[in-house]
C-alpha cells in the first residue's frame, strides 16, 4: 500500500497537527485582523481548526499507543543495556583463551554488538547477536574452559528472543496506525487545506505591514519550531514542503 496516495501535504502526518496548532496559536492572537478582513475568520471558524487539530493529533498519536510505544521502546532499551555486561565478560574470556581462539574480539561480532547496542540499533544487534551466538557454539568448549557458563550464553538467546518479539509488536502497532491513519486521508487533508489558507490570508495581512508576525503565517518558521518540539523522537530526514505553503 501507498501510504502517501492522495496525500495534499508533504510533511510527516504526524507533524501536521503540531503545525497547525502553532498557526492555531497565532490565529488567535490576530483573529480581529482576520475577522476584519473577511467575516469567514470569525470565533466558530477557530473552534472548528482546534477541533480538527484534536481530532486528528489522537488519529497520528493515540495516547494508548504512545504509551504502548513508550513501554515497547523501553524494554528495548533496557534488553540492549543489559548485554553489555555479557559482552565484556564473553570478551574477557575470549582474551584468556589467546590463541586456542584463532579470532579477535571483532571477528567475534563482540566489538560491533557493542556499537549496536550503544546506538540502539536493534537490527545491527540482532544481526551481531547471530554472529555472537555461532562463534560462542563454535569455541564453546575452549571458553567453558576459561569460565564461560550456560547462564551467560543464555543472556545471549534470551536477549536476541526478546529484541525480535519487540520489534514485532512496534512494527505490529505502527503499522496498524499508519493504515488507520491512510484510512483518514480526507481529514488530514482538510486540515491542511485549512491550514493553508489562514497562511494564505497571515501573508496578505502582514507582508507588508509586520515581519515578525509574518514568520508565524510561513512555512519554513513553522517547521522550525515544529523541529524543536519533536527533536527527541525526530528522524533524520530532512523536512518536506506542505504542498500550497510557501
Amino acid at each position: 500500500m501507498n501510504l502517501n496516495q492522495n496525500r495534499s501535504f508533504n510533511c510527516k502526518n504526524e507533524e501536521l497537527p503540531v503545525l497547525c496548532g502553532f498557526c492555531a496559536i497565532s490565529l488567535a492572537r490576530d483573529l480581529g485582523d482576520f475577522a476584519a478582513y473577511s467575516p469567514l475568520f470569525d470565533a466558530n471558524y477557530l473552534t472548528t481548526f482546534k477541533s480538527k487539530i484534536d481530532l486528528l493529533q489522537e488519529l497520528v498519536h493515540p495516547k494508548s499507543e504512545t504509551v504502548a510505544l513508550k513501554v515497547i521502546t523501553e524494554e528495548i532499551h533496557k534488553t540492549l543495556d543489559d548485554l553489555i555486561a555479557p559482552i565484556n565478560r564473553v570478551e574477557g574470556y575470549l582474551g584468556l583463551a589467546g590463541a586456542e581462539i584463532p579470532i579477535s574480539s571483532t571477528d567475534f561480532g563482540l566489538t560491533q554488538l557493542r556499537r549496536s547496542v550503544r546506538s540502539r540499533d536493534v537490527e545491527s544487534a540482532l544481526n551481531c547477536l547471530q554472529t555472537v551466538e555461532a562463534h560462542i557454539r563454535k569455541y564453546q568448549k575452549e571458553l567453558t574452559a576459561k569460565g564461560l557458563t550456560d547462564a551467560l550464553i543464555e543472556q545471549f538467546s534470551e536477549a536476541a528472543t526478546l529484541l525480535a518479539e519487540e520489534k514485532k509488536k512496534k512494527y505490529t502497532l505502527v503499522s496498524g496506525r499508519a493504515a488507520i491513519v491512510q484510512g483518514n486521508l480526507g481529514l488530514l487533508n482538510e486540515l491542511h487545506n485549512q491550514l493553508s489558507e489562514i497562511c494564505r490570508v497571515g501573508k496578505i495581512l502582514y507582508k507588508q505591514t509586520d515581519a515578525a508576525k509574518l514568520k508565524d503565517y510561513t512555512f519554513a518558521q513553522m517547521m522550525k519550531q515544529v523541529k524543536r518540539v519533536t527533536r527527541p523522537t525526530a528522524t533524520k530526514t530532512a523536512p518536506q514542503p506542505v504542498a500550497g505553503v510557501v
